[in-house]
């Protein structure tokens, strides 16, 4: 390894840009599950905070989860592997390698963040007119997916413990 005029090491390596932390393989089944248990964790304490009636509590943790790297790698995964994975927002970008996804889990933060503009195409209905449909870009989806977790916990709370339609583990 080099050394710098000052004689110290330098920070990171010089194959590595330093815009990329090198980071484990994030979307291994085993990594997956392990940021699956720790998700639903955070949710249940979230869900326990709104029951006892304790709105900064359920605030916080709720601050905890998007911000987690756990949390971030979900909404990547649900984004990627879904059926729109391979249609593009406005920007025109996909994320299909590894190592795109995991950048995209580093910078997947709600700092600085300005939805951009939806793209729109129009389908085709059976009656010969078109229908709207407006797409979001990969990084919104995640955004998203992101804080669909932890909304999760407060919507299964409020929900009629009789409807089963669109709730998740349901």
């Amino acid at each position: 390894m080099e050394t710098q005029k000052d004689g110290q090491k330098p920070c990171a390596p010089k194959d590595n840009p330093p815009d990329i932390l090198p980071v484990p393989d994030l979307f291994s089944p085993d990594n997956l599950e392990k940021a699956k248990r720790r998700v639903r964790k955070l949710q249940l304490r979230i869900a326990k905070a709104f029951r006892e009636g304790k709105p900064g509590r359920v605030k916080a943790l709720q601050r905890i989860l998007t911000r987690s790297l756990a949390a971030r790698t979900l909404a990547i995964q649900r984004v990627t592997t879904n059926k729109g994975k391979n249609t593009p927002g406005v920007d025109r970008i996909l994320w299909k390698t590894p190592r795109e996804k995991s950048r995209n889990v580093q910078v997947l933060k709600r700092r600085g963040y300005t939805p951009l503009p939806l793209r729109r195409i129009y389908i085709p209905k059976k009656n010969g007119k078109l229908r709207p449909l407006s797409i979001p870009t990969m990084f919104d989806r995640a955004m998203q997916a992101l804080y669909l977790l932890a909304l999760i916990p407060i919507a299964e709370e409020t929900a009629d413990p009789n409807s089963y339609g669109f709730r998740p583990d349901r």
